[in-house]
């Protein structure tokens, strides 16, 4: 059975480099994963004044965290950090308070970019996120891509061995995500179910 995997990209722009690599990620049809999306542009900015009764675009975001059973992130990267687009969808996620939807969810990190250390910088600030979030997030194998001429003029990725690695990469992120299923399974009593304990957010 396919691996239902919602993947937020984080790059919104007509011509994100971001897109283009999910386009060609599903291009590939890598076996056993069945990708998801959603476009994070739609949500309002996230505000403790509309979280107990979110807009109904919200509501659908949500549900498509609880039916994901792995969480596929795609980044560019902005000033060493990952875009503000992203962070609100994440925000949206987490709350209300004690109802953390990304809690346990198996989780991987990609991103493309023009420059030769390939969304390092956005890729390690949104795993101290994703770590506070108590998700389990994939830690080897790392990858950066340096998508400069990475695409032809049908916005296709070209480079075969950057396609070789990106199979191998998600055969290790379906390994991993079989792993923190049965480590789950295993020891169900160290995590609880209602989510975050102690938020930082407040007014």
């Amino acid at each position: 059975m396919a691996i239902k995997t919602l993947t937020l990209v984080g790059g919104i722009s007509r011509n994100s480099l971001n897109k283009k690599y999910f386009r060609s990620i599903q291009e590939l049809s890598i076996p056993h994963f069945e990708f998801e999306t959603f476009d994070i542009s739609k949500l309002p900015f996230f505000s403790q004044d509309l979280e107990m009764d979110p807009p109904d675009i919200v509501s659908e975001f949500k549900d498509l965290i609880r039916e994901a059973q792995a969480v596929l992130f795609i980044s560019p990267e902005y000033n060493r950090s990952f875009p503000g687009v992203l962070k609100n969808a994440i925000d949206w996620g987490s709350r209300p308070y004690g109802q953390n939807l990304w809690n346990r969810k198996p989780a991987a990190l990609l991103g493309a970019s023009p420059g030769a250390i390939g969304t390092f910088g956005a890729q390690h600030h949104l795993r101290q996120v994703m770590a506070y979030l108590n998700m389990s997030v994939l830690g080897q194998p790392e990858m950066y891509f340096n998508a400069s001429h990475a695409f032809d003029e049908q916005d296709r990725l070209t480079n075969e061995k950057t396609k070789e690695l990106l199979l191998q990469y998600f055969a290790a992120f379906e390994e991993w995500i079989r792993l923190v299923g049965e480590r789950t399974e295993d020891r169900e009593d160290l995590y609880p179910s209602e989510g975050l304990e102690d938020s930082p957010m407040t007014h």
